[in-house]
């Protein structure tokens, strides 16, 4: 199956946002890839509001927890506790290996939690496998 899926990526980094971005084209990912860069914005993305009234629902969510305006554990929070909202996969994708983060993010019915690689190439690699799994493996709501 390679249904072309919609990714939201959640993340303020402008290096991160940047790599995952040429992961997905170095290894031709087909999905629609939207960011939005703080916590506020992507629940109004989420819940279509004011300039993402027209926004497509996203098939997976790549959140990163360190945000501005609305941090990432207050977000998959939101996201979760919203019947609308709470079907669709999240895969936290942050810097911190605390086990509090990852505790509170499976806690808060996070679908996956991943740490960021610091080198280019095994960030790739994990993109691509989070792909992968995504779109090749599992039925995701409504496809």
């Amino acid at each position: 199956m390679t249904d072309m899926i919609e990714v939201l990526l959640i993340e303020d980094d402008p290096g991160d946002v940047l790599m995952t971005e040429e992961a997905f084209a170095d290894y031709k990912v087909a999905n629609q890839l939207t960011v939005v860069a703080d916590g506020e914005s992507a629940m109004a993305y989420l819940r279509k509001e004011g300039e993402y009234a027209d926004a497509p629902t996203p098939d997976l969510v790549l959140l990163d927890l360190n945000l501005p305006r609305m941090d990432g554990r207050e977000v998959l929070g939101e996201l979760k506790a919203d019947p609308e909202l709470r079907r669709i996969p999240v895969v936290v994708l942050t810097t911190s290996d605390a086990e509090e983060d990852i505790l509170r993010s499976y806690n808060l019915h996070a679908n996956a939690y991943v740490t960021k690689p610091v080198d280019f190439e095994r960030f790739i690699e994990v993109v691509r496998k989070i792909d992968d799994f995504f779109v090749s493996v599992v039925r995701l709501p409504g496809r």
